[in-house]
């Protein structure tokens, strides 16, 4: 039986990078994930250019049942230290949007970059290679893989979520930890659009490719989330970086509340335009919102859209304003894993330390990643978790 200080379960981005660290380390590592070809996720995320970080990532960006837990991680492993690795790769990259960071190629730059760590590792990497069995062994943990038995003295679970089924997501990590008594928080679809029953999409399903900025929030109390985000349409419902947001703060049977013109004053300017022309309804609003949504909007509210302003009272265009801007509707469900970027929920923090990711209930075992329950915003935070976990948990395994 082969021996080694350490089995990582998983090639992705956490997998890969706690292997590469702890081989630079002087552990023997060795790295295993089922699927034929290696961190798929990473070659597929950011339209196909890697999101790997972003410039402001904090505790305040990520949802956790036990909020606290990733400060420690994040502050010892930040986005300017993983910035400084690609840039000792010669990566070229660029800022996109809100300190979003993407590779100016391709994500084959980053996935190289990982290979590369482990490489000057020394990692032996098996893939494909499942894992059949895993049993908690004097000295360790003993696993039963298509390639034979193998020993370890720790085992890192890096075996991400349930999102992407079709690039070999499976619930792995989830069956792994409660086998070891770990409570795993129900995971959901996170970063996924929301869909609608067929009554009340009816309205705007035509609509599909219209897309605009709102304000977008749900939820009350610690559990509500805002955001200033562009929304997309679709034919089911509601995308884009708006909802793909809101959509790891909702929960089924709470209401959305969306504000369509969030930098206006939509009464005041509804109002002067009736005093200064005599345009119609429908092209005053269209000024300020995507024409087709305007007509489909006006349509709904029974407002004739080739009314002249001057002839439209007052307390309408204050009723039209004020369901613009507080508009309230309620999703029936996301499009589910197959849409879904990343996994909310996951093993339970409260379980594991925050310092090396490992368990309090089985010693030498870690969890990395998004298998944990700890989930970032759209925009480059989940990378940032992958990397930031994967360094603490490297630093354990060769203390």
């Amino acid at each position: 039986m082969q021996t080694f200080d350490a089995v990582v379960i998983g090639a992705g981005a956490a997998g890969l990078f706690c292997a590469g660290i702890a081989g630079q380390r002087g552990a023997r590592v060795l790295l295993l994930d089922h699927s034929p070809k290696v961190a798929e996720k990473i070659r597929i995320s950011g339209g196909g250019r890697c999101n790997f970080t972003n410039r402001d990532a904090g505790p305040a960006n990520f949802l956790s049942e036990n909020p606290a837990f990733c400060r420690s991680a994040l502050a010892r492993y930040t986005a300017v230290d993983f910035i400084g690795l690609v840039q000792r790769h010669r990566i070229p990259f660029h800022e996109k949007h809100k300190g979003q960071l993407f590779c100016d190629e391709s994500s084959e730059d980053i996935i190289g970059l990982l290979l590369r760590e482990c490489d000057a590792g020394g990692v032996v990497r098996r893939q494909p290679c499942g894992v059949r069995a895993v049993r908690a062994a004097p000295g360790g943990f003993e696993l039963d893989t298509d390639a034979g038995p193998v020993q370890a003295t720790r085992l890192v679970v890096a075996t991400g979520g349930l999102s992407i089924p079709k690039i070999g997501a499976t619930d792995f990590g989830y069956r792994l930890a409660r086998q070891f008594g770990h409570r795993v928080v129900e995971p959901r679809p996170a970063l996924v659009p929301l869909t609608f029953g067929a009554d009340t999409w009816a309205p705007f399903s035509a609509l599909a490719g219209v897309a605009l900025p709102v304000r977008i929030e749900t939820g009350s109390g610690k559990a509500r989330g805002e955001f200033l985000e562009d929304l997309l349409f679709t034919h089911r419902g509601l995308s884009g970086p708006a909802v793909l947001q809101i959509s790891s703060f909702w929960r089924p049977g709470q209401p959305l509340r969306l504000d369509l013109c969030p930098q206006l004053d939509l009464p005041r300017a509804l109002r002067e335009a009736k005093a200064s022309s005599r345009r119609h309804l429908g092209n005053a609003l269209a000024e300020l919102l995507p024409q087709r949504l305007a007509d489909a909007w006006l349509t709904a509210a029974g407002l004739p859209a080739d009314r002249p302003l001057p002839e439209v009272r007052d307390r309408e265009l204050d009723a039209l304003a004020q369901r613009l801007q507080r508009w309230e509707l309620l999703p029936d469900g996301t499009e589910g894993w197959r849409k879904a970027e990343v996994t909310a929920g996951g093993v339970d923090t409260r379980e594991l330390s925050s310092q090396s990711m490992e368990s309090k209930r089985q010693p030498g075992l870690h969890f990395i990643g998004e298998v944990v329950d700890v989930t970032g915003w759209l925009g480059g935070y989940n990378f940032q978790w992958a990397w930031a976990s994967a360094h603490a948990c490297a630093q354990a395994l060769t203390a």
